[in-house]
């Protein structure tokens, strides 16, 4: 009988609270778990895209080229190979605070970068999804190329930034192995 009773009574004050701070604890914990979620994949869009520059710079280096000049009978030309030179700005010009920017065909193909072949056009890249970062490559005096990216995803004037270069050793353009990071998560 006294089982009985216990059961139709139900639950003390004291288990109800115990009840109520593992699932405030599980709470705090799955906001902090969502937050960094949302940073890792804000800066992913940083890394793909600095990744992706530095593989486009490779390309458009390996691609033969060779002089634009008439060849004579029995002469030759050699193979030319150069970085792109710098992108005239970056696109968008300003890093975007704690907003995405959607971009159009005209940000990445400048019509003076097209004509030169440089920046952008020359990397044949372009973004067509909203970002969240600026991004920028800058052909480097070293005979090599530095893409970037800074972005402020929270708003705070902080800004993270994201980089890779590339340099010229021995006639192949070498990249870095790895994309240098400042306050990725800010």
């Amino acid at each position: 009988m006294a089982i009985r009773k216990r059961l139709k009574e139900g639950f003390t004050l004291i288990e109800l609270m115990i009840v109520v701070a593992i699932v405030g604890v599980l709470a705090v914990l799955a906001v902090y778990g969502v937050r960094k979620y949302i940073a890792n994949a804000k800066t992913a869009e940083a890394k793909n895209s600095v990744g992706q520059m530095s593989k486009d710079a490779v390309a458009a280096f390996e691609g033969e080229k060779m002089s634009s000049s008439v060849l004579t009978t029995g002469t030759s030309t050699s193979v030319l190979r150069d970085v792109c030179l710098s992108a005239n700005a970056k696109v968008p010009t300003a890093a975007p605070a704690a907003k995405k920017y959607q971009s159009n065909k005209a940000d990445w193909s400048p019509t003076g970068d097209v004509q030169l072949n440089k920046g952008f056009p020359c990397l044949r890249f372009e973004m067509t999804a909203p970002q969240y970062y600026s991004y920028g490559y800058t052909a480097t005096t070293a005979a090599g190329f530095t893409a970037s990216a800074e972005g402020d995803l929270n708003g705070d004037a902080t800004t993270s930034s994201f980089s890779q270069a590339g340099t010229i050793v021995e006639g192949r353009l070498l990249v870095a192995p790895s994309i240098a990071e400042v306050s990725p998560e800010e």
